[in-house]
């Protein structure tokens, strides 16, 4: 059958069969595709998914921040001494180091090392007999003297007779005459001796000179002394009262000779113990040095000091604070308010709202003491200052007051003990202000 025919009859040819589309196999691969974009799209779900709970935080709501107890003060108005302060060494009024004026053995010792003496106590004795001896021996010498002048005066008044009558010459009157003057010359001389005798057996005893303690035995019974030995018996030193020498910077010169001044009493001096701060002793200014250093750039002061209690004992090192004079209304605030930071000095002022910010100021180091800092710039009369728990705030830190058992602090008191344990000045360095910074 030819393809004429086969069209005649509706049905269709190979060369059509092969070249129609198949419907079977085109929705098969629609299929197929739509299968790809569903696994993309949960592949991107779950990664979004896993994204969100490894790489993204919930936002949360901001909790307030919390507020930081603390312990306040007032900054107050009140009359400070003005002082200058200077490390000084505490040396004895007098020092005496005892000698023998006379050679011989060492005979006795009637002291004990350490001991306190008075004047006039005997210390030491030395052997006196040849000194006894040459006493007796002038002593002897001036009665032979004596017994030639009675004689030659004697003589004399038988020649003035003899030279009345001419019995004699006009020469041998003279002749006695001087003889009688030498005479009496020896027997001066012989007194001279005995005296000087006398002195040299006193020297055998030694005294003590002034009042004070005795140091350390320098020689032991039994040994030869001289007058010559350079170290001596012993050292005496006065210790009560005592005296305190020190140094300041020239630059303090103007002031305190301004004060000198201006007082008619002696300038009050303070020797304060280096580590407790404790005042050992107060006394008046006693020099004031005649003449500047200049290698070094200071003066030299001293001040002498009741001791009976020996606080003060000779080379001990202390600070010595001269008062100048009264600083009146001046700022002052706990020394446990003064924070050092990297900028300076600054202290924690608390507002009427409580919150606390940093404010930096200036102190007077001449003139704080006792716990109380000196504040010449910054702060005024009645602001609230943080004076414990500084270390917990930051500015803007809302704060609330401490309270504990015990008493309330006052401007002038000293901190108690707390979160903060710096001194002020010297603490507070990793403080809130480094961290705001």
């Amino acid at each position: 059958m030819d393809a004429k025919d086969s069209k005649q009859d509706g049905k269709p040819g190979r060369s059509a069969l092969n070249s129609a589309p198949s419907p079977r196999g085109h929705g098969h691969g629609r299929g197929h595709g739509l299968g790809w974009v569903i696994a993309i799209a949960l592949l991107a779900l779950l990664l979004g998914l896993l994204w969100r709970a490894f790489f993204v935080t919930p936002v949360r709501p901001q909790a307030p921040a919390p507020v930081v107890p603390v312990r306040t003060a007032r900054v107050q108005q009140q009359t400070v001494p003005m002082t200058r302060t200077g490390v000084g060494t505490v040396v004895p009024v007098m020092s005496v180091t005892v000698h023998t004026r006379v050679d011989g053995q060492l005979d006795s010792v009637a002291f004990k090392e350490g001991q306190d003496v008075k004047a006039g106590q005997v210390l030491v004795r030395i052997d006196a007999r040849i000194y006894k001896a040459q006493l007796n021996q002038s002593v002897a010498q001036k009665a032979k003297d004596a017994a030639a002048l009675a004689n030659a005066n004697v003589d004399l008044k038988r020649y003035e007779e003899l030279i009345k009558a001419d019995a004699t010459t006009r020469q041998t009157l003279d002749t006695q005459r001087s003889l009688v003057n030498q005479l009496r010359a020896a027997l001066q001389n012989d007194q001279a001796q005995i005296e000087l005798a006398r002195v040299n057996l006193g020297y055998t005893t030694i005294t003590a000179p002034i009042t004070g303690r005795v140091g350390a035995r320098l020689v032991d019974p039994g040994n030869i002394v001289h007058a010559a030995d350079p170290n001596g018996l012993l050292v005496i030193n006065q210790i009560d009262p005592i005296a305190v020498q020190f140094t300041l910077p020239e630059s303090a010169f103007q002031a305190i000779n301004a004060a000198l001044h201006a007082s008619a009493a002696p300038l009050a001096v303070q020797a304060i113990d280096r580590s407790t701060h404790q005042v050992l002793a107060s006394g008046p200014l006693v020099l004031l040095n005649n003449q500047i250093d200049a290698s070094t750039g200071t003066i030299m002061l001293k001040a002498q000091f009741p001791n009976p209690q020996y606080r003060l004992w000779p080379g001990q090192s202390v600070d010595a604070r001269i008062v100048l004079g009264q600083r009146v209304q001046a700022l002052t605030a706990p020394s446990a308010v003064v924070q050092r930071g990297p900028d300076g000095l600054y202290a924690y002022v608390i507002d009427e709202s409580g919150q606390a910010r940093v404010q930096p100021i200036q102190v007077d180091d001449d003139d704080s003491q006792g716990g109380i800092a000196v504040i010449t710039q910054g702060l005024s009369a009645g602001q609230r200052v943080v004076v414990q728990g500084q270390y917990r705030l930051t500015p803007g830190a809302r704060t609330v007051e401490m309270q504990t058992a015990n008493t309330p602090l006052s401007s002038g008191g000293s901190q108690t003990q707390g979160d903060d344990k710096s001194d002020g000045k010297g603490g507070g360095q990793g403080g809130g202000q480094g961290r705001a910074q």
